[in-house]
């Protein structure tokens, strides 16, 4: 695993996947169908891994997180790069903090908590995380009244930011005003657009981001490579065409749930067994499991 502190050139030279979290029949960390998932991956092209939302992290027990982190590190390539999340909530994220300095992580990113916050609460608590982690952490921007601009910036300037994850969702992804305030005071060499590779061609063309996040990749990791390279060198056509093959896949997502439709299409693919959801979430119903592994092979075989 890589432990070197991350910089701009390694958002740039790989896409951000982020996995689900597969578990065995009893409901715990599958060393050998998350190694199978980090393996595809890794042959596919990409070496930055981040470990939030579609692992489900969120309500991952402190009882289990020094196995699990153990697990992912163990499994990574020396080259890879492995992030995982804390949180969201604020005391859950002080206790993993102790967690996380027995591990070699050079950042972790903070779930974001939704409803129960206020924008200078959210940022004391990221500082005081910082402070027990010891290192910089990737502010997850998902939910408009989080965090503001202003905010996000002061963290930056005093080092507490490793780089930001944006993902405020839009009807029109090019009008973004919160988006623009923020490149306005953040550097958008350390912003990554965080949902995928729909709305990739305009963060990384029209707004400068450095880089995206992507579930599907864990089914088509070369072609989401790919997808990234061509928006570096200018080649915005076949990033198109690109986008178009992962949309049916995401769509679905979109239309069920983003996380459950990962968690199961990435078995239904035949590419690791995901095994069950971990509650509060729960796997596909039986209805919706045959139009995501039909796409999720679709992807696959293109």
């Amino acid at each position: 695993m890589q432990t070197a502190a991350v910089t701009p050139a390694h958002l740039r030279a790989s896409v951000v996947a982020v996995p689900p979290l597969a578990r065995d029949g009893s409901g715990k960390f599958s060393a050998a169908e998350n190694s199978k998932i980090v393996r595809h991956l890794e042959a596919g092209g990409v070496t930055t891994l981040l470990y939030g939302g579609n692992a489900n992290f969120y309500h991952i027990a402190l009882s289990e997180y020094a196995g699990i982190l153990g697990g992912l590190a163990e499994i990574a390539a020396e080259n890879t790069l492995v992030t995982p999340s804390v949180g969201p909530a604020y005391g859950t994220m002080m206790d993993q903090a102790a967690v996380l300095r027995d591990f070699d992580f050079p950042t972790v990113m903070v779930l974001p908590q939704q409803g129960i916050t206020t924008a200078g609460g959210v940022e004391t608590g990221l500082r005081r995380f910082a402070e027990a982690f010891g290192k910089p952490v990737v502010v997850y921007i998902k939910h408009e009244g989080y965090t503001e601009p202003e905010n996000v910036a002061r963290l930056v300037a005093d080092g507490v930011v490793s780089w930001v994850k944006y993902a405020i969702v839009r009807e029109d992804t090019a009008k973004d005003d919160y988006l623009r305030a923020l490149l306005d005071r953040v550097d958008p060499a350390i912003v990554v657009s965080g949902m995928g590779e729909q709305p990739a061609i305009i963060h990384l063309r029209d707004f400068a981001l450095t880089g995206f996040t992507s579930g599907c990749v864990c089914v088509r990791p070369d072609l989401s490579a790919e997808m990234l390279r061509t928006l570096a060198a200018g080649d915005f056509d076949r990033a198109e065409e690109i986008r178009r093959i992962f949309e049916p896949l995401e769509d679905l997502r979109n239309a069920i749930n983003p996380i459950r439709v990962l968690h199961d299409a990435v078995a239904l693919a035949g590419l690791a067994e995901t095994g069950p959801a971990l509650p509060l979430l729960s796997n596909l119903d039986e209805k919706d499991r045959e139009p995501v592994k039909n796409a999720a092979l679709e992807l696959l075989n293109r």
